[in-house]
C-alpha cells in the first residue's frame, strides 16, 4: 500500500467550511525533484480565492485538491539528478505556482530549483510566510520596474503580506517609499522603511501624492477603482503594476492616453531570487511579519481570519 500523509483538502468550492483534514497519497520525487517534509505553510489571498472557485481554480480544475504554495521544511528525499540539496537540508519555496503544490500537507514534491536554502536567521514559520509574498514584491519591483535609487514608489495595502515586504525591498533598493494603510499601522511601516504614509480611510491618495515613478497596486480596481485612480499620480512614463487582478484593456487604453504605462503580473517560482531574498533576511535588511499561526487542522480558521483583510503581514499553518 502506498504511503499516505495528512493534508487539508476540499471536495467542492465554497466557504472555509469546505476545508477538511484527510489522509491522501504521498508522492515520491521524480528525477530533478525533492520530497520536502513540511514544517510550516504560508496562507495567501490566492488560497481562499481558489477555495471559493476563483483565484487559480481555473488552473487546478474542480476539487478535490490540496491548497497552498508557500512551504518551509526539510528535504526528506532527492530524486535522480538533484545536486544542489541533500536530505536534511532546510529549504523554503513556492513550488509549482500556479499549478497545484499542495502545501497544506505533511509533504510536498517539486523540482529542486524551485526551492532555496531557508534563511539561517529565522525559523520555519517566518520562512513559510516569505516565498509567495516576497517573490511577488521582488518580481514586481526588481525584475519588472527595475527600481533604483531616488525613485518614488507608491505601495497600496502596504501593511499586508506582499505590501510590508515590498516596502522593505523598495527601500533597500534606494527608493523613496510611500504606502497606503490604516493609521494604526503607520508606526510599524515607518520602522520597516516607509518614508510617507497615507491613511486611505480618511484621505484620497491621489490628493496626497504625485510624481510617482512606480505604483505597486495590491488592491485593484475591484475596490474603489484603485488602479484607475493610481494612473493620475504617476509621472509621465511612470509604471503601474496591478498585482491581484491584472490590467483590463480599458485601463491600458487610459494609461496610454495619460502618457503612463500599466501591466499586470503573476508571480513565478524562482529559487535564485529566493536565495537573494534569504540573504537580505540574514543580513537584517528584510523582516517577515507573521501575525498569527494555526495548526494544520485549523486551516479553515486561518482562511476566515485572512478574508477579513486586516492582517498585519502573514498567516501561517504549522504542520510539523
Amino acid at each position: 500500500m502506498p504511503p499516505t500523509m495528512r493534508a487539508i483538502t476540499q471536495d467542492t468550492f465554497g466557504g472555509p467550511e469546505v476545508l477538511h483534514l484527510a489522509e491522501v497519497p504521498r508522492l515520491a520525487p521524480l528525477p530533478t525533484e525533492i520530497l520536502v517534509r513540511v514544517h510550516a505553510a504560508g496562507v495567501n489571498p490566492v488560497d481562499w480565492k481558489t477555495r471559493q472557485g476563483s483565484g487559480m481554480a481555473g488552473v487546478l480544475g474542480d476539487p478535490p485538491f490540496v491548497l497552498g504554495w508557500d512551504v518551509s521544511g526539510v528535504v526528506e528525499e532527492v530524486g535522480f539528478g538533484v545536486t544542489i540539496v541533500q536530505p536534511g537540508d532546510e529549504v523554503f519555496g513556492m513550488p509549482w505556482f500556479p499549478r497545484q503544490a499542495g502545501a497544506y500537507a505533511e509533504y510536498v514534491t517539486a523540482p529542486s530549483r524551485q526551492f532555496a536554502r531557508k534563511p539561517r536567521s529565522i525559523g520555519h514559520v517566518a520562512a513559510a510566510g516569505t516565498p509567495l509574498a516576497a517573490l511577488t514584491a521582488w518580481q514586481a519591483l526588481i525584475d519588472t520596474a527595475h527600481i533604483g535609487s531616488g525613485q518614488r514608489v507608491l505601495i497600496h495595502a502596504a501593511a499586508g503580506g506582499v505590501g510590508h515586504l515590498a516596502v522593505q525591498i523598495a527601500k533597500n533598493a534606494g527608493a523613496h517609499v510611500i504606502g497606503t494603510a490604516r493609521s494604526a499601522k503607520h508606526d510599524w511601516l515607518r520602522s520597516l522603511g516607509a518614508d510617507e504614509l497615507i491613511d486611505y480611510t480618511t484621505t484620497r491618495f491621489e490628493e496626497a501624492v504625485r510624481d510617482v515613478d512606480v505604483v505597486i497596486d495590491l488592491i485593484g480596481d475591484v475596490h474603489d477603482q484603485t488602479s484607475t485612480r493610481s494612473l493620475g499620480v504617476l509621472r509621465p512614463g511612470g509604471l503601474l503594476i496591478a498585482v491581484p487582478s491584472g490590467v483590463a484593456a480599458e485601463l491600458l487604453d487610459r494609461a496610454r492616453e495619460q502618457g503612463v504605462r500599466a501591466t499586470g503580473i503573476l508571480v513565478e517560482p524562482d529559487g535564485a531570487a529566493l536565495t537573494r531574498i534569504a540573504d537580505l533576511i540574514d543580513e537584517g535588511d528584510l523582516t517577515v511579519e507573521v501575525e498569527q499561526t494555526y495548526p494544520l487542522a485549523e486551516a479553515a480558521e486561518a482562511h476566515r481570519q485572512g478574508e477579513q483583510g486586516r492582517t498585519r503581514g502573514k498567516l501561517v499553518l504549522t504542520v510539523t
